[in-house]
């Protein structure tokens, strides 16, 4: 890689970080097409790490606010989709799936829109940590159907409980991977690299979350699922 490729990597994990550590998630929506271009072998493993790192910060930071509950029943999908997301990984034509990934978050965001919320029950839950295990493990995008489900909460209770659920779902698809070949020495160098881009996402967050009331909260995490898509699209159409 050259210095102006790890430039452009360092300024969507900078912005991708603030996304993620403002609603809790977004780091794979903003930052994996951008990644995708430089290098797709550096997906999704480069920001599964990265992920862990900023969920585990903003979970602690917010821990006052979890909804351990509905994270609970999340995580029961969560786990199993995360080890049939790495399965896909290595067995299916990523792009293949990638198209399908992307049908289905615009689908749900232009549902959610014209005012569709589905209730954050039991089977609703599964079913979404499901999805988002499969999602985020296969193309590190796995936010979408968590923010559907979770999009009526508060600021800090949103933050909390999606960062606690992916802190725990993005070390379980680490682990996925690893065990799946997928964590190469490139992908160790490029993340450490970037962890003070990151960081950096993060700082920046703790000021700007604090504009961020529920409509607001409601429409960015939204509209942050529908541009993750179109890039998802534009690299497979570039590609």
């Amino acid at each position: 890689m050259t210095w102006p490729e790890y430039v452009l990597i360092a300024v969507a994990i900078f912005a991708a970080a603030g996304l993620q550590s403002s609603i809790g998630f977004g780091m794979g929506m903003l930052a994996a097409p951008i990644i995708a271009l430089v290098n797709p072998a550096l997906l999704p493993a480069t920001i599964i790490i990265l992920a862990l790192l900023l969920t585990t910060i903003v979970t602690a930071r917010e821990r006052a606010h979890l909804d351990l509950k509905g994270a609970g029943w999340a995580l029961v999908g969560r786990i199993p989709g995360s080890l049939m997301g790495a399965w896909l990984v290595v067995v299916l034509p990523a792009e293949g799936l990638a198209w399908l990934v992307a049908a289905a978050v615009l689908t749900g965001v232009a549902l959610a829109f014209f005012g569709w919320a589905p209730f954050p029950g039991r089977v609703n839950l599964i079913a979404a940590g499901a999805a988002s295990g499969i999602m985020g493990t296969s193309t590190s995008i796995g936010g979408a159907p968590m923010a559907l489900i979770w999009q009526g909460q508060q600021g800090a209770r949103l933050r909390g409980t999606m960062s606690a659920f992916f802190m725990i779902g993005s070390a379980v698809s680490l682990v996925a991977l690893v065990a799946a070949g997928q964590v190469t020495s490139e992908v160790i160098v490029l993340t450490a690299w970037m962890v003070p881009a990151a960081l950096a996402g993060y700082l920046v967050s703790r000021y700007t979350n604090r504009f961020l009331d529920r409509r607001r909260l409601r429409l960015i995490a939204l509209a942050a699922s529908g541009f993750g898509a179109v890039l998802l699209v534009g690299r497979l159409l570039l590609g």
